[in-house]
């Protein structure tokens, strides 16, 4: 081969096996497509309600990748590109995405999405210290929201796990389902069909829960953190955490011995830990107290095994009960 030939022939295959190991390095991006009404979500659930509600006339990204966990989560460049030229991104507020004010502030001022506040008119639960009996604090309503925001209230100070209750589900759905109509008003028919038949799915699911656990004597679960507030009160449920409303909190020797205590106390059988978060103090805690681990999933995102299997929502808040089924018997 003469060395013209070789100095063309090697770059092109420099080049190939490049893109070839590119390729490899996880999944494509997910972008925009012209035609259909694009939906940036902020994490799973709200993907997942877009997408029921949508249908065929929406295209739905989902910012957080599956497999990772959103408290640890902030937008690339591709990320903000994405919210940007999108019509609409959807976030759910309540201090859960702790990047999300920066981002609106830094967006063009003639960007003309739809930005939607999910949880704006939810009663939403103040993240004060739990009482020495594992409950929340009391409900805020929604104009203390708004005020306590005026006051720029600390990141945190509200628990922003409103979508473990079905019932706020269905009310975050129609809010969806709302501005979907605002921004498509073509496809209305299309969106209140859907929206209707997802509605009836979730109140079947809150009265799947509702008849069940009411039926169940012990009401206390142990959980790795503090994200079942809305669907132990909800239910009538006593939650206890190992960790505060972050994932990577750290409870000190004497939560871990009040926990230890509360589960003696309760006759508790089973801690419940996350797939997205190390389940290792969980496993500990339940060694020690010679109890068994079962998962109750927060439904923050989906593992890639999830993904596959075509789960969502309402079949991992099924999962749900039944492992709160086996733990409260």
């Amino acid at each position: 081969m003469s060395a013209v030939k070789r100095a063309i022939v090697i770059p092109a295959l420099l080049i190939l096996i490049l893109s070839i190991m590119l390729s490899g390095c996880g999944k494509p991006q997910a972008t925009l497509v012209s035609g259909k009404i694009n939906v940036v979500a902020s994490f799973y659930p709200l993907y997942d309600f877009t997408k029921k509600i949508g249908g065929d006339h929406v295209n739905v990204i989902n910012l957080v990748p599956a497999g990772v966990e959103p408290h640890d989560w902030s937008p690339k460049g591709r990320d903000i590109q994405n919210i940007t030229k999108a019509e609409m991104f959807l976030y759910l507020g309540a201090g859960f995405e702790g990047w999300v004010d920066d981002t609106l502030s830094s967006m063009p001022k003639d960007s003309k999405q739809l930005v939607v506040e999910a949880s704006k008119g939810l009663d939403l639960i103040e993240a004060a210290e739990e009482d020495e009996h594992g409950h929340e604090a009391e409900k805020k309503d929604s104009s203390n929201k708004e005020k306590a925001k005026d006051a720029q209230v600390h990141e945190g100070h509200w628990d922003p796990h409103v979508w473990l209750s079905p019932v706020n589900a269905k009310k975050m759905a129609q809010t969806v389902k709302d501005n979907l109509i605002k921004v498509d008003a073509a496809h209305k028919a299309d969106y209140e069909a859907n929206y209707n038949q997802y509605a009836a799915q979730l109140d079947q699911l809150h009265n799947k829960y509702k008849q069940t656990l009411s039926g169940l004597t012990k009401k206390e679960i142990v959980v790795t953190h503090q994200s079942f507030g809305y669907l132990a009160k909800e239910y009538g449920l006593i939650q206890k955490p190992i960790m505060g409303l972050s994932p990577d909190a750290e409870p000190t020797s004497k939560d871990l011995k009040n926990i230890n205590e509360f589960i003696r106390t309760n006759n508790v059988k089973i801690i419940f830990f996350e797939e997205l978060v190390s389940d290792k103090l969980a496993k500990t805690l339940a060694k020690d107290a010679k109890v068994e681990t079962a998962v109750l999933n927060p439904i923050e995102g989906l593992t890639e095994e999830q993904s596959k299997a075509g789960a969502d929502y309402i079949s991992i808040m099924n999962s749900n009960l039944n492992n709160l089924i086996k733990a409260l018997q």
